[in-house]
Parts: C-alpha cells; structure tokens; sequence
C-alpha cells in the first residue's frame, strides 16, 4: 500500500485483502522500538511461511519500498503497489476525524507528502494499480 495518512489505506485493505492476506503495520505496534525491523522480520517469516502479504502503511518513496519488494522477491513471491491517491484535503478531513494517536498531526502528513513518489514498476513491482479515493 501506497498514500498519505487518511488515504483510505486500511479501509481499502479491510476491503479487499484482509480476507487472503497477512496485514502487517507498523501501526499495530505502536509503543515498539525499532518497528521498521520488526515489520521487515514479520513480513519475512509470513512469506517464508508461503503466506500472502499486505503491509499497510505509507510507504511514500521507493527507499521506503525496496526491502519489502526484495522480502518478496527472495520468497518468490509477486509484488502488487497499491497507490490510494486520494486528495490532501480529503485526507486531511478524515484525519480531523480521527481520535487520540490514530490522529497524524498536520506536519506528519504534509511531510509525507512531500515525500510522496508514486510507485512504479521500474522499481521492482509487478503491478502498480492507482486507486483515486
């Protein structure tokens, strides 16, 4: 998954994968340390366990992406992007409507942003489907 905080990246998901896929998130373990090597871990033995996998998180640049796409491809396994390219202003009205740590402050998804390159197959995905929420 690809897109700002507040894309509808979860909800797409909980929509169409969380049926036939592992979702991993760095949300699910908010308080960790060291949460990027323990996405990287988890997503590693869920691929070597033959297990389909999404990791739901921004995931905004190509740095960001390239060990998820090389777990993949050293289990065998195909590697799909999906971009939610929803609006800032959308995406920054639903995440007014989050409560407490689910809220991203306004700096955290304008930097995000700015960060933000859509993915491509030239990095390494299979597949690149863009998803305007």
């Amino acid at each position: 998954m690809v897109g700002l905080q507040g894309a509808g990246k979860s909800t797409w998901v909980r929509a169409h994968l969380a049926a036939t896929h592992a979702v991993v998130s760095k949300d699910h373990w908010p308080n960790a340390k060291r949460r990027e090597q323990r996405q990287r871990r988890v997503v590693a033995e869920l691929l070597a366990a033959g297990r389909d996998v999404v990791v739901d998180n921004t995931n905004p640049t190509p740095e960001d992406r390239s060990a998820l796409i090389a777990a993949a491809r050293d289990h065998g396994a195909g590697v799909r992007a999906v971009h939610l390219a929803t609006p800032l202003e959308l995406c920054l009205q639903r995440n007014d409507r989050r409560c407490g740590r689910e809220r991203v402050p306004l700096v955290g998804v304008l930097g995000t942003r700015a960060r933000l390159v859509p993915p491509s197959v030239e990095e390494g995905f299979d597949r690149v489907d863009v998803v305007v929420g």
